[in-house]
């Protein structure tokens, strides 16, 4: 079915705003661990040293397509571009890779515990559903096209 493509409403404006600052603050905290490495997030311990230098190379492949497809898919939003979707699927899938192998062939819910590791990666996959989601609801209204 066609949509008329209509004017987005000042929320809709917010949601894409907010999703294009996420996906930056993302793009940076790639590109500190890129740099630095496991001290990207504060002085490392001797695991997480470990941990990183165990990391496959597609690892930081698999973050960079995440983030990368992430703020592009919140710059296609704001653009109200329907290639916004599909951005945000790809950033989701890299997502799923990258913390489906951190999880489940490393021991670091083992040594650090599930209530020390899960939260967050949790609320970026929640993120991401979330503006997959918002893309198709912001498609239905005519928003996008």
């Amino acid at each position: 079915m066609a949509y008329l493509r209509q004017r987005p409403t000042a929320a809709f404006r917010v949601v894409a705003i907010l999703l294009t600052l996420w996906n930056a603050f993302g793009c940076y905290a790639w590109y500190l661990q890129w740099t630095l490495g496991a001290d990207a997030m504060g002085p490392a311990t001797d695991y997480d040293r470990q941990l990183y230098a165990a990391l496959p190379g597609w690892y930081n492949g698999a973050y960079a397509v995440a983030v990368g497809a992430g703020l592009l898919g919140a710059f296609a939003l704001l653009a109200r571009s329907a290639a916004a979707r599909w951005l945000f699927v790809l950033s989701l899938i890299a997502i799923v890779v990258m913390f489906g192998y951190l999880f489940l062939a490393t021991d670091v819910i083992a040594v650090k515990g599930a209530g020390t590791t899960l939260p967050f990666p949790i609320l970026i996959a929640l993120i991401a559903i979330f503006a997959i989601w918002f893309t198709g609801y912001a498609t239905r209204r005519g928003w996008v096209s």
